[in-house]
């Protein structure tokens, strides 16, 4: 099959670094023990040249991958999917087309990873490779002069792999989990029977082979997190600790997972693998099919690049399909502000107003982050790209004013509201091409956390001979990857990758008289919109515009606890304590013992010098959300101050099961492991604290970023104005319809 490039796939030949077969011998059904010594060989083989770069038997530092026994296992012990697919052809299929399985030959991919190898060497690409191509790891195939046969390559994520996971280290990422011998069937003892066994056998003894295959945690969002949240690490970079994507923290506070008292909307308890595993229709034959339906093995979500550079066309469509459902965001054009008036007219469409020619007008746009139990965007965030297109027409259909566009070489505009990030180097210069072990700031991060809103601003003038009615359309457009990054892997020379509309909304603006209008399906009630303007107005800063905001939440719904939670939470923030006291405890009547208020209740009683009360409250709120990381940690700094060493001590450890790299609980037990005469934990964790925290000089590098360009320094500033400076572009720079390709 030929890619969309006109390239023929890639094989295990092709990639960089990968070499031909040697002597050292493969094995396919034995276990890695003093059982068996062809095991034992192999690994004894790898380890006379292997380089053990970041310390002695540890095999894949910078990364997190291990196996039972920690010694290198062979390639061949891995089953190949195409044996699993014997059984499971629905499954097969979905894999073939899927993510896992081009986690690594893609060259997207490759492109980054083989920067690393070029300029740091192999061995620091196995930070990467944990997850990319754990086989790669454990084998022992990243190092100098390795010898190994990659021919597994070419598929990545196999179902050996997931499936041979016995154990999660934690969920600090980087792979961090712990592999077995591959076995697809156990003996009549439990014991796991490496390598293939005859298909006979496993249809004689289905329990046998899931108990082999299976295990509960595969089914748990931790699972999940042993790759879905990374962190690039001193033994990387040469730098200290810099947290990369954290997939897994932002679903941990989201609303789905039950876990954070905190969020600001509830929702039944749902883990990665509901939205991004479904049971669906088998088309195939699949032994692991349920009353015709099985666990998608697609993994649907927001990569369209790869199904699209190889043509795999029914991913692509059932990629787009999920990314257009429609129910993940809200757009909502919520607002008209007129410079000649400093009122707002909100909500837009509930009053009426006016509109004349030459009106300078702003429009306040309010994303919000509906129904995605992480940030938009979750990983990458510097490849890829989703961003606020917004358009104002007149009757003739003649654009005005747009914000938000792609200019014919597929470049987005320069100028867009885009929830993106950028990383800089040490010389504040943008980390391209996914550097990552030149990182050493993060200019800005644009991103919407779950079930949070982002407040977007923009500003345009009626023309002086506006032909009404004006259209006012706003968009959330989505594409796998930025153009930059493809134009770098291929050269300008490439078709445009796929663009997705995810949400929009449009509104009609009459000249003269507007009055009130329906709502349409889609749309938020007034309560919800003016609740989410206030989110975007209190992630901004802007203090006294969510008070007002959230008010009108309580006036409209008197009964809703939140509301009062809300106006307390912009207090404290704005540290205007004695204000939040009352409508927390209002929201108290409304909901005795409600964690959230019961949470800023103790940051007001902490302020006010009532450390009883304070502690009281921390810990109804923790014996109600026994995983709450906030909770955790104000209840230990709480006992800190009380000095409870021996309750603040279990506190912080009981973050650091939840979260191994909080700053605060390293900062608070090293000083009380100290006290405790705790020495060597004391150091540890202070050693763990000097490499997590933020450097000092890290602002210093964005600054440089920012004074280096302008055009889009504004991204990094709380609020900001999109101004009309586009109408120059018009002619030349800017297309007439739409962003969706």
């Amino acid at each position: 099959m030929k890619s969309r490039t006109g390239r023929i796939l890639l094989s295990a030949a092709g990639f960089l670094m990968i070499t031909g077969l040697t002597g050292i011998p493969q094995f396919t059904t034995h276990a890695q023990s003093s059982e068996n010594p062809a095991g034992k060989s192999y690994s004894d083989e790898i380890r006379k040249t292997y380089n053990f770069l970041f310390g002695k038997d540890n095999l894949s530092l910078p990364g997190n991958a291990a196996i039972e026994g920690n010694d290198f296992i062979q390639p061949g012990a891995f089953p190949e999917a195409e044996y699993c697919g014997h059984c499971h052809e629905e499954a097969y299929h979905q894999w073939r087309q899927a993510l896992h399985s081009n986690s690594f030959r893609t060259p997207f991919y490759r492109t980054s990873v083989n920067i690393l190898i070029r300029t740091e060497g192999i061995e620091y690409s196995r930070h990467c490779d944990s997850c990319h191509n754990p086989i790669a790891v454990l084998s022992g195939a990243l190092t100098t002069d390795s010898h190994v046969d990659r021919a597994f390559d070419k598929d990545g994520l196999t179902c050996a792999t997931c499936h041979s996971i016995q154990r999660l280290q934690s969920t600090s990422g980087n792979g961090g989990y712990v592999m077995g011998v591959p076995a697809v069937m156990v003996d009549e003892k439990g014991n796991r029977i490496p390598g293939k066994v005859p298909f006979g056998d496993i249809l004689q003894h289905p329990e046998r082979h899931a108990q082999a295959v299976m295990q509960p945690f595969y089914k748990t969002p931790e699972f999940c997190a042993a790759c879905h949240k990374a962190n690039l690490p001193s033994t990387l970079n040469d730098y200290k600790f810099i947290r990369a994507f954290t997939v897994y923290d932002e679903w941990q506070n989201s609303k789905f997972s039950n876990r954070n008292p905190l969020t600001f909307y509830s929702a039944g308890f749902t883990p990665c693998q509901s939205c991004h595993m479904p049971r669906v229709a088998a088309t195939l034959p699949d032994y692991g099919a349920k009353a015709g339906l099985l666990a998608s093995h697609r993994w649907l979500a927001g990569n369209t690049a790869v199904p699209f550079y190889y043509g795999f066309d029914e991913q692509l469509e059932k990629t787009i399909e999920f990314l257009k459902r429609g129910t993940f965001l809200n757009v909502d054009i919520f607002a008209l502000k007129k410079a000649s008036d400093d009122t707002i007219i909100a909500p837009l469409g509930s009053v009426p107003f006016r509109l004349e020619p030459n009106d300078m007008v702003q429009a306040y746009v309010v994303i919000q982050n509906k129904n995605i139990g992480h940030s938009l965007i979750p990983e990458v965030r510097d490849l890829y790209e989703a961003w606020v297109e917004v358009m104002v027409k007149d009757a003739s259909g003649k654009a005005i004013y747009h914000s938000g566009y792609l200019k014919p070489d597929g470049m987005l505009d320069t100028r867009a509201h885009s929830f993106t990030n950028r990383p800089v180097n040490l010389s504040g210069e943008f980390v391209d091409n996914h550097k990552v072990a030149t990182i050493h700031s993060m200019a800005y991060d644009n991103s919407i956390q779950s079930g949070r809103s982002a407040l977007v601003r923009y500003e345009f003038r009626v023309p002086p001979d506006a032909k009404g009615p004006l259209s006012i359309t706003a968009r959330v457009n989505y594409r796998h990857l930025r153009q930059s990054y493809l134009n770098n892997v291929f050269g300008p020379d490439h078709p445009l990758y796929p663009v997705v509309e995810l949400a929009s909304r449009t509104r009609t603006l009459r000249m003269g008289t507007n009055d009130p209008t329906p709502p349409e399906p889609g749309d938020n009630q007034d309560w919800m919109r003016w609740n989410n303007v206030a989110i975007g107005f209190l992630d901004q800063q802007q203090y006294s515009d969510a008070i007002e905001a959230f008010d009108h939440v309580v006036n409209l719904r008197p009964d809703y606890d939140d509301g009062y939670v809300n106006v307390g939470l912009t207090y404290i923030e704005w540290e205007k304590y004695s204000l939040a006291r009352p409508v927390l405890e209002k929201a108290l009547e409304l909901h005795p013992d409600y964690a959230r208020a019961l949470y800023y209740l103790a940051l007001v009683e902490r302020r006010e010098g009532h450390p009883e009360a304070e502690v009281a409250n921390l810990q109804r709120v923790v014996e109600q959300y026994p995983q709450s990381r906030d909770a955790r940690r104000e209840l230990g700094i709480a006992y800190y101050q009380q000095h409870r060493s021996d309750e603040a001590v279990a506190q912080f450890e009981s973050l650091q099961v939840i979260d191994p790299d909080d700053v605060a609980a390293h900062y608070n037990l090293a000083i009380l492991y100290r006290r405790k005469g705790m020495k060597a934990e004391a150091a540890t964790q202070a050693a763990l604290y000097a490499t997590k925290r933020i450097d000092p000089a890290a602002p210093t590098y964005s600054l440089d970023f920012l004074r280096k360009h302008p055009e889009i320094s504004t991204e990094s500033v709380p609020w900001h104005m999109h101004t009309d400076l586009t109408h120059m572009e018009l002619e030349h720079d800017m297309p007439s319809g739409g962003g969706q390709q």
